[in-house]
C-alpha cells in the first residue's frame, strides 16, 4: 500500500505567511521608489526654478549696466550669474540620485529641456557673455537679449509646468498605491484568517467532534481526511483508532467471557493441585497415596479408568499398584510388564509422556486396552529429584485430547506424587536405620549388662559343679550365696532395661519424663538426686528428647551399678544453647583405662550424643566421683 505523500502543515503556512510577506515588501518597495522620484521631480522644480531667478537677475544687471554704463563689478557679477545657470543646467542634465535630483523619465519633459538647454546654449548665454564682457554696448544688443531672455524664462516655465504635472501624476500613483497597500494588508488578514481556519481550527473541530463521539461510546464515528499533512495523517490514525476500538468493544462480550472461561479453568487446576498437594502430605500406605491421588485426576478429567505402576529398576518390571476402571482380566494380564512391553513400557523406555489414540494405532486391535473397549490411553510419568520412578495411566472410552496446560498439569502432579512415594521410602529407610540402630545399642546393653552376668553365672555353676561332684560342701555353701547376688543383679539389669525400653514422652514434655525417671531410680537406689532444671529454650524433636532420656538412664544406670555414690546432681541449662550435667560423689575412676562395662556405657552414651550433633565429655578420677557433661550448640539444635 503507497503512503500519500505528507505536505507539512508548518510549510503551508510559512509558504503563505513568505507570500504575503512578498507582495507587502513590492508595495513598499513600489511606494518608497514613487517616494524617492517626487523627491527628485521637486528638487528638478527647484532647480528649474532658480534658472528664472537667475535669468531675471542678469536681466536686472543687464538694464543697469546699459543705464550707469561700463562696471567691471556689476559685469563679474553678471558672469557668475552665467555661471551659476551652465551649473544648473548641469546639474539637471546629469541629475544626482543622493540628493536626489533628476528630471522625471518622460519624453515631453526630456524635449522641453533640451529647448531650454539649446536656447541658454545657442542664444542666452552667447548674448550675456558677449554683453557683460563690453564686447557689445549698444541698445540692440540690450533689446535682443532681453528678448531671448524672455524665451528662455518661458522654456523653463514650460519645464517646471511640465514638471510639476509629472509630480502630480506620480503622487496620485503613491496614493494609490498606498491605498493597494491597505486593501492588500485587509484582503491579507482575511486571507491568513481564512487559511487558519480551513488549515487548523477546522480540522481541530472535526477532530474534536469525532473525540466527543467517541466518548460517547460511538465507535462508528469517522473524520473526513481532506488533506495530507499533519492533520490529515491525524485524522487517518484517529479513523484506524476508532475502527480498532469498535471491533474491540464489538468483541468485548466474548473476550471477557472467555477471559473467565480460562480463570475458572486455572482456578479449577489450582484447586486440584492444592487438593493432590494436600492429600499427599498425609501420612498414607503406598497403595491408599496412589488410590487417592488417582481418584480424584479421575473425577477431574472424567477418566473411564486409571493405574499407577511403579519401576523395579534391577529386574526392568513395572508392578500395577492400583487400578480402576479396568476389569481383573486386564489387570492379571499385565499386574508386571516388562520396560518396553506395549506401548506403556514403550513409553517408559522412551521417558516421555504420550497420548495413544488406540483407533489409529497399528495393530490396535491385538492390544489388551483395545477390546476392553479403551479408545484412548494416557502415559504421564513420575518423578522424583530427576529419578524415575513409574508412570500413571488414564483410560478413556471415547477419543481424548489434551491440551498443552493439561499436559502441564498431569506432569506437575506426576513430579507431586513422585516426591510423596520418595518420602515414603525416605521414612521407611529412615525408621529402618532407627530400628537398626537402636537394636545395636539395646544388643550392647545386653552384651553389657546380662550377658556379663549370666556368664558369671555361668562360670560359678560350674564350680558348683565340680564342688558337688567332689562333696566339697563348704564350697557349695560358699558359691551359692554368689549365685543368688548374681541371679539377683541380672533380675535387677533386666527389669532396668525393660523401664528403659519402655519410657516415653508425656505429651512432648522433656521434664515430665526426666523428672519420671529420676524418681524411679531414687526408689530403687535409695541415692539422693537433686535436679536444677532450667527451660527457657525452644522445644527439642521428640527424637533429640529421646535420646537425652536415654543417655540421662544410661548415666544414672552407670552410678548405679558402678559408683557406690550417695548424692547424683543433675543440672540442665536449655537456653540458646543446651547444657546437661550429671555429677556424683561415687569411687570414680580412671578415664584413661575404664572397666568394661563403664567403658560400654560411656560408649552407649557417645554413640546416643553423636545421633543427635552433641558433644560428651566425661571427667573422673578414682576416689573424686564422675561428672558426665553433654553440650547441644545451637547451630546443631532442632525445634519441633
Amino acid at each position: 500500500m503507497n503512503t500519500p505523500r505528507l505536505h507539512k502543515l508548518s510549510t503551508k503556512i510559512v509558504g503563505a505567511l513568505v507570500g504575503f510577506l512578498c507582495l507587502g515588501m513590492a508595495a513598499i518597495g513600489a511606494t518608497l521608489y514613487l517616494s524617492w522620484q517626487l523627491e527628485g521631480s521637486a528638487a528638478a522644480i527647484n532647480e528649474a526654478g532658480s534658472l528664472r531667478m537667475q535669468t531675471y537677475r542678469l536681466t536686472l544687471l543687464a538694464a543697469r549696466l546699459q543705464a550707469q554704463g561700463a562696471d567691471a563689478r556689476v559685469r563679474q557679477q553678471a558672469l557668475r550669474y552665467v555661471a551659476d545657470v551652465d551649473t544648473t543646467l548641469e546639474r539637471l542634465r546629469r541629475g544626482d540620485p543622493q540628493r536626489p535630483l533628476f528630471l522625471p523619465p518622460d519624453a515631453r519633459l526630456l524635449t522641453d529641456f533640451q529647448a531650454v538647454l539649446g536656447e541658454w546654449s545657442g542664444a542666452v548665454r552667447p548674448l550675456a557673455v558677449e554683453m557683460f564682457n563690453g564686447a557689445a554696448t549698444d541698445a540692440a544688443r540690450y533689446d535682443g537679449f532681453h528678448r531671448r531672455a524672455e524665451g528662455f524664462v518661458a522654456h523653463v516655465n514650460s519645464l517646471v509646468l511640465a514638471i510639476e504635472f509629472d509630480s502630480e501624476q506620480r503622487t496620485q500613483w503613491l496614493r494609490a498605491s498606498q491605498l493597494a497597500m491597505l486593501a492588500m494588508a485587509m484582503a491579507g488578514t482575511v486571507s491568513l484568517i481564512y487559511l487558519m481556519f480551513i488549515l487548523i481550527i477546522e480540522p481541530v473541530r472535526r477532530l474534536g467532534l469525532g473525540m466527543a463521539r467517541v466518548k460517547e461510546k460511538d465507535f462508528s464515528v469517522r473524520v473526513d481526511v481532506e488533506s495530507n499533512d499533519e492533520f490529515g495523517q491525524l485524522a487517518r490514525g484517529f479513523n484506524d483508532m476508532a475502527g480498532r476500538l469498535e471491533t474491540l468493544y464489538g468483541n468485548l462480550e466474548q473476550r471477557v467471557q472467555e477471559k473467565t472461561q480460562a480463570l475458572e479453568q486455572q482456578n479449577m487446576e489450582l484447586a486440584l493441585l492444592y487438593d493432590i498437594s494436600a492429600f499427599l502430605q498425609t501420612p498414607l500406605p503406598l497403595e491408599d497415596l496412589c488410590r487417592g491421588f488417582m481418584d480424584r485426576i479421575n473425577t477431574y478429567f472424567a477418566a473411564d479408568g486409571s493405574s499407577v505402576r511403579v519401576l523395579d529398576p534391577a529386574r526392568g518390571n513395572l508392578h500395577m499398584v492400583v487400578h480402576t476402571g479396568i476389569s481383573e482380566a486386564l489387570t492379571d494380564a499385565e499386574h508386571c510388564m516388562k520396560v518396553g512391553d506395549c506401548l506403556c513400557g514403550d513409553a517408559v523406555a522412551k521417558q516421555v509422556a504420550v497420548v495413544h489414540d488406540l483407533r489409529q494405532v497399528p495393530r490396535s486391535e491385538q492390544l489388551m486396552c483395545r477390546k476392553e473397549g479403551f479408545a484412548t490411553v494416557a502415559v504421564y510419568h513420575i518423578y522424583a529429584h530427576k529419578q524415575h520412578i513409574g508412570f500413571f495411566n488414564l483410560h478413556f472410552r471415547s477419543a481424548r485430547a489434551f491440551s498443552t496446560n493439561e499436559d502441564s498439569l498431569l506432569n506437575t502432579l506426576g513430579r507431586q506424587l513422585g516426591v510423596a512415594i520418595e518420602n515414603l521410602r525416605l521414612a521407611a529407610r529412615a525408621r529402618e536405620m532407627a530400628i537398626s540402630e537402636e537394636r545395636n545399642l539395646v544388643a550392647q546393653g545386653l552384651h553389657d549388662s546380662i550377658a556379663q552376668s549370666l556368664n558369671f553365672l555361668n562360670l560359678q555353676v560350674q564350680m558348683l559343679e565340680s564342688s558337688l561332684a567332689q562333696g566339697r560342701q563348704d564350697e557349695v555353701a560358699a558359691l551359692v550365696p554368689a549365685l543368688k547376688a548374681g541371679v539377683k543383679e541380672s533380675y535387677e539389669d533386666v527389669r532396668e532395661l525393660l523401664l528403659n525400653f519402655r519410657s516415653r514422652l508425656n505429651e512432648d514434655s522433656l521434664d515430665t519424663a526426666l523428672r519420671a525417671t529420676i524418681e524411679r531410680f531414687q526408689q530403687q537406689t535409695g541415692i539422693a538426686v537433686e535436679l536444677d532444671l532450667q527451660s527457657d529454650g525452644a522445644p527439642f524433636p521428640r527424637e533429640q528428647q529421646l535420646q537425652l532420656l536415654f543417655i540421662v538412664q544410661e548415666a544414672l544406670s552407670n552410678v548405679r551399678k558402678h559408683a557406690l555414690a550417695s548424692r547424683v546432681r543433675i543440672r540442665i541449662e536449655d537456653g540458646p544453647d543446651f547444657r546437661l550435667r550429671i555429677e556424683d560423689n561415687g569411687v570414680g575412676f580412671d578415664t584413661a583405662n575404664p572397666a568394661g562395662a563403664t567403658h560400654v556405657g560411656l560408649s552407649i552414651m557417645g554413640e546416643r550424643a553423636q545421633r543427635m550433633g552433641a558433644e560428651l565429655d566425661v571427667q573422673s578420677a578414682v576416689g573424686q566421683g564422675t561428672v558426665v557433661s553433654l553440650l547441644l550448640q545451637h547451630a546443631q539444635r532442632r525445634v519441633a
